[in-house]
């Protein structure tokens, strides 16, 4: 019984790759592969020494050792996989991750490939894995090395992916989202007649803030970051740590079930514990203002400002919530770690307060979302109603039939501002029930479909907390989700 041999001859011109001949050995047992035979083939997508890769260059012999490998694919995973050849998505992939340095496209060694990179992120968000879950799926499956068109090529790890997701921002995501449309247009599966609008909450990753917790943060904060740029620092944890017990253990007597004489008792004393805590922050924050003149000849890069800022804007908003009374205090900061958070408060009985940001979902027929955005601080859904409209003109190339959404966005403004666009049937709720036409009640119960629409999103792609730091991981966060769901939507109708 002959055996095949595999040879593997390299160059040594670094741009360039040598494929293997398999050959069957000769009547006197020599190789018969040569010089000859042995084809040198450049990096699909690659022209002289460019370092940014489409995708690898060689398949694996997966395909060959299972002849029947296509039985363990999913079905819609199967379609997924087809949708995602699109040399439109991995050439704006590749552009994104060629911006990582200046001179990226042509020096260092070769790096992930866009395929991989968009294909490893669907997965993730797919199934809602962490990093470190996904590159464990992908290395232990062949399924999934397959679909992410790694095969027998090392898989990248987890804090690589981390790097390389951070280079899709906002405009990448937003055009990725766009060929989807483009697709789902190609393939009939949305026509743009119908247009509907949402809002919800995706959360941060922060603790509850109180006052108290935001000064322990901002004392625990600076005491670390000065002590890693070689300041002495006293340490205060545990005179910080018993205060906030303390007050949190005094704030159960200063409701209205208690009497007012206890009430009053607790919250004096909360008060000098209050005084006690931010006495502390403002002997800490003397210190860093002290050292971060030396830190900057030391450590040009030191986080330092930006954090005195935040723990200052802290200490105000407790002196005036505190001290003064003023509840209502503008601008207030609700965690150092995600400052971008806000406060929500959309009148549902489990949740009548939310910490994170408020997100526009925008979808078209068959639950296919067309658009999202993470809506500015204290903007509202009426403002988000015009611009909904543009971009599905600008998407389709026509506005909706109907266009529909509740009665946030209700106003005879918008109204019209549809009316203007050429909008044949605008309903936004502002007169009762008994007053709606037929249509209009048939539109809105179209329209509570969004609201299955986010809580799939939430159960599904993770969209109930977002997992990424800082605001533009929020937008990395619901534009990935966004899009695992609408190629979920593509795959499921199939081809």
């Amino acid at each position: 019984m002959q055996i095949g041999v595999i040879c593997v001859r390299a160059t040594r011109e670094p741009a360039l790759l040598t494929s293997p001949c398999l050959v069957a050995p000769d009547d006197q047992g020599g190789d018969s592969c040569s010089m000859s035979s042995t084809r040198t083939l450049r990096p699909a997508g690659l022209t002289g020494g460019a370092m940014v890769r489409r995708a690898y260059t060689q398949r694996s012999l997966i395909e060959v050792l299972l002849p029947d490998s296509d039985k363990l694919w999913d079905p819609i995973l199967r379609q997924i996989d087809a949708l995602l050849d699109d040399d439109v998505l991995v050439d704006r992939i590749a552009e994104a991750l060629a911006r990582r340095h200046p001179q990226s496209r042509r020096r260092g060694r070769l790096g992930t490939p866009a395929a991989v990179v968009l294909r490893m992120l669907v997965l993730k968000h797919l199934h809602d894995w962490s990093f470190d879950e996904c590159e464990r799926e992908v290395r232990g499956s062949l399924v999934y090395r397959a679909f992410c068109r790694i095969d027998g090529e090392r898989v990248p790890d987890a804090k690589t992916l981390i790097r390389l997701a951070r280079l899709l921002d906002e405009p990448v995501l937003k055009d990725v989202l766009a060929r989807l449309v483009a697709l789902g247009r190609a393939r009939r599966l949305i026509r743009g007649r119908r247009l509907r609008l949402d809002t919800t909450v995706v959360e941060t990753t922060i603790h509850y803030p109180t006052d108290a917790t935001l000064l322990a943060d901002g004392v625990r904060v600076l005491t670390r970051t000065l002590r890693r740029v070689g300041e002495r620092v006293r340490e205060r944890t545990r005179s910080v740590a018993r205060r906030v017990f303390e007050i949190a253990q005094r704030s159960r007597t200063a409701g209205n079930r208690v009497s007012a004489a206890v009430r009053e008792r607790s919250k004096a004393k909360m008060k000098v514990l209050y005084q006690g805590l931010m006495r502390i922050t403002r002997a800490v924050l003397r210190h860093a203002d002290a050292a971060v003149t030396r830190a900057r000849e030391r450590h040009p890069a030191t986080p330092l400002p930006a954090t005195i800022e935040l723990v200052r804007r802290v200490l105000a908003q407790t002196r005036a919530r505190v001290l003064r009374g003023e509840t209502h205090y503008p601008g207030k900061v609700v965690s150092l770690f995600e400052p971008h958070t806000e406060i929500i408060r959309k009148g549902k009985l489990a949740r009548p307060t939310e910490f994170g940001r408020l997100v526009k979902i925008q979808e078209a027929e068959a639950q296919f979302i067309t658009d999202y955005e993470v809506c500015g601080r204290g903007q509202t859904d009426r403002a988000l109603w015009a611009p909904a409209l543009d971009r599905h003109i600008a998407l389709f190339g026509h506005p909706p039939h109907l266009a529909v959404a509740d009665g946030g966005f209700a106003s005879r403004t918008n109204e019209r501002a549809a009316q203007d666009r050429g909008v044949r049937h605008v309903v936004l709720p502002r007169q009762p029930h008994e007053k709606r036409s037929r249509l209009a009640r048939a539109a809105l119960r179209w329209r509570t479909g969004s609201e299955g629409r986010i809580s799939a999103l939430k159960r599904r792609h993770g969209l109930r907390r977002c997992r990424y730091r800082g605001e533009s991981g929020m937008q990395r966060w619901i534009g990935l989700g966004v899009i695992a769901n609408d190629l979920l939507v593509l795959g499921r109708a199939g081809p």
